[in-house]
């Protein structure tokens, strides 16, 4: 998995996956089980445990990877299994004045990964895995290194962070940063369902209110896909767009400049 560039976290689900696997089946090899078994396993997480669609298709990832790469054993076409129901739930997000609320509550180092999250958009272990050479205060973006799926991208960096960024990155990594986070949240008494995730979720939701293009967004996000961001946050990008047609046909413009267009026009 390492040779693939798996993240850890990735590497440490697929193995509890792959326990959890054998457990059921009585702990047979899984060489000795074939498709059936495997669908009868992915149909147990859906019928009997009640998992989300995600961690269902996270646990046929992972068996699939155990069978294809460790085992060198191609299945027949999984059919039958009974998928989880995905519901359409829409990403929880601040307002600016919860956000500046919530990195209130922060000090120091936990204050400086919470701006990161919210600033940057990054995910949370890619705060805590910044270096000092993915930083470039002068052209004020952060490039985030085998981000998920692999993959690079540049995302912005706010001028107010540069100072704190050259103080404190090299402590980022040794912190428990989710616990901190969290204890913050509870301090503001936020009552949505907000995660460190949901900072990420706000610094997507603001762009696009604030007019930033979804492309834009996207690339910042590091999605694949615009679809996925698009799924995400099109709640904030059909409202901007549509601010942005109303002040194209003259409906929200200030009298003045209504009036200097009347007379061009005229």
């Amino acid at each position: 998995m390492r040779l693939k560039h798996y993240s850890l976290r990735t590497e440490q689900a697929y193995v509890d996956w792959i326990k959890r696997y054998i457990r059921f089946h009585g702990n047979r090899h899984p060489s000795e089980l074939g498709s059936r078994d495997l669908v009868g396993f992915l149909t147990h997480l859906a019928t009997h445990r009640n998992v989300a669609a995600s961690t269902q298709n996270q646990a046929q990832s992972a068996l699939l990877f155990l069978y294809r790469e460790v085992l060198a054993l191609e299945l027949p076409m999984l059919e039958g299994v009974t998928r989880a129901k995905s519901p359409a739930r829409l990403p929880v997000v601040l307002t600016k004045t919860e956000v500046a609320a919530l990195l209130g509550r922060l000090t120091g180092v936990y204050r400086l990964l919470g701006q990161l999250l919210y600033g940057s958009g990054l995910r949370i272990m890619e705060g805590v895995r910044l270096r000092v050479k993915d930083v470039d205060p002068s052209q004020r973006a952060i490039l985030v290194r085998d981000g998920k799926g692999a993959k690079d991208r540049v995302t912005m960096l706010a001028d107010r962070l540069v100072p704190a960024l050259r103080r404190h990155l090299v402590h980022v990594r040794h912190l428990h940063a989710l616990g901190a986070l969290r204890e913050a949240l509870r301090d503001t008494r936020i009552v949505k369902l907000a995660t460190p995730h949901t900072l990420r979720h706000s610094f997507a939701t603001h762009l696009l209110e604030s007019g930033h293009d979804i492309r834009t967004v996207q690339e910042l996000l590091g999605h694949s896909d615009v679809r996925t961001t698009m799924n995400h946050y099109g709640t904030a990008y059909e409202k901007t767009k549509r601010r942005t047609d109303e002040l194209v046909a003259g409906k929200l413009l200030p009298e003045s400049m209504k009036a200097a267009s009347r007379a061009t026009i005229h």
